[in-house]
């Protein structure tokens, strides 16, 4: 099954990292994307830029287009992971390899992800004709 892990963290404490620390936890995050990767448990990877750049369109009765992201949170999106696991279970664990690699505060929310089309990591786990 596929999980997505959410990314969750101060938009603020990410910003002040120094570029030392940021390149050593980029690292140690590639260390663990890697081996899924390898393992063809990966699917797409991606930062968000700040919430600064973010568009949201309310709905209800009439559509509001407003700049930004106006979320009532400490914590904003700041990227996911898709990923195949067995299990929740396993995908915990992987989520906690993440956050072992990158250290302080935030969370992770881990979610299923339902296929409804253009699945790459489908496509690669059927066995070649």
């Amino acid at each position: 099954m596929l999980y997505a892990i959410l990314c969750y963290n101060s938009e603020e404490a990410v910003g002040s990292w120094s570029k030392e620390y940021h390149d050593e936890t980029m690292t140690k995050l590639m260390t663990v994307q890697g081996r899924l990767a390898r393992q063809g448990r990966l699917g797409p990877v991606a930062r968000l830029l700040p919430t600064t750049a973010a568009t949201t369109l309310r709905k209800g009765r009439e559509e509001l287009v407003i700049d930004g992201p106006f979320a009532e949170t400490k914590e904003q999106l700041l990227g996911f992971y898709i990923i195949d696991c067995a299990s929740l279970d396993a995908a915990l664990e992987i989520a906690k390899e993440l956050a072992k690699a990158n250290p302080g505060t935030g969370s992770y929310e881990i979610r299923p992800v339902a296929e409804l089309h253009d699945n790459r990591l489908a496509e690669a786990r059927k066995p070649a004709a």
